[in-house]
């Protein structure tokens, strides 16, 4: 395990107090329920598990860098072995589609695990090969991170949950640093990628996804990678590649894609949950 930088025990400590109202994690067992969040799905990557991840535009899921990586080797998983299940739930999912391009940070390090700047740059986005209709799956839209204080909403898929997403409908932003939120939401392994919500008045807006486990004090805490500055920066990194692609970032934090490819002194860093 380790160690993470001294600025965020500091700011851990400060915010603790915020958890103490934290809702407990359920699973989405009722078909009507989990339609609200069919967006958020499974991302399955042969001979390395699963993730999670969120529908932000008809052909584009948004997840945690570390997930497209092998564990062993360090080495980028090809496309052609990610596929992505939206609203995945008990051998059923509301779309499934292959992956033709995959673009992580620029400034993401899989090998410096020590570096706070990794969670800070843990982001992905996985270009589908084909759109998924919004009459199938709407897609979330997204916004600047919240204020430390402020309760948000976690779904996401794990180990011992893989066939059925849960929900945390409340819990806090303990604190924040750069780009990294401290939270006091329950993940474990196969939550890396999850979107973190803030309820807005047009519903569930992204404002995160976890990146990783934490522990200060024996106290499990969550990180996760803001998106504003990080997804900008992948969304040029598509431009870039591909002339084709065109993204416009309203002011309301929403995408519009026309013309898409059709226990100590401080916290521990828990190994990347995949």
């Amino acid at each position: 395990m380790n160690v993470l930088a001294p600025f965020i025990f500091a700011l851990i400590l400060a915010g603790s107090a915020a958890a103490d109202g934290d809702a407990p994690l359920r699973r989405l067992l009722g078909a009507d329920e989990a339609r609200a969040w069919h967006a958020v799905g499974r991302i399955n990557m042969q001979g390395e598990g699963f993730c999670t991840g969120t529908l932000i535009a008809p052909d584009l899921v948004l997840t945690a860098a570390h997930c497209m990586f092998y564990r062993r080797t360090g080495n980028r998983i090809p496309a052609d072995r990610v596929h992505f299940l939206a609203g995945w739930r008990k051998g059923w999912a509301a779309a499934y589609r292959r992956a033709s391009r995959i673009v992580v940070h620029e400034n993401y390090d899989y090998g410096d695990a020590n570096s706070p700047e990794r969670v800070g740059t843990d982001i992905a986005l996985i270009e589908l090969e084909n759109p998924i209709r919004a009459s199938v799956v709407t897609p979330f839209v997204w916004d600047d991170r919240p204020e430390p204080g402020a309760a948000v909403t976690v779904v996401s898929y794990a180990q011992e949950r893989s066939e059925v997403p849960a929900v945390q409908e409340r819990c806090f932003v303990l604190a924040r640093q750069s780009d990294i939120l401290i939270l006091s939401c329950d993940v474990n392994s196969g939550a890396s990628g999850a979107p973190i919500f803030v309820q807005g008045e047009d519903g569930p807006r992204i404002v995160s996804i976890v990146s990783s486990m934490a522990q200060w004090n024996d106290k499990d805490v969550s990180l996760g990678t803001s998106l504003g500055a990080p997804l900008e920066a992948l969304m040029r990194r598509l431009e870039e590649e591909d002339p084709v692609f065109r993204s416009v970032r309203p002011a309301s934090g929403n995408l519009v894609l026309p013309q898409v490819g059709s226990p100590g002194a401080g916290p521990v860093l828990v190994p990347a949950p995949n």
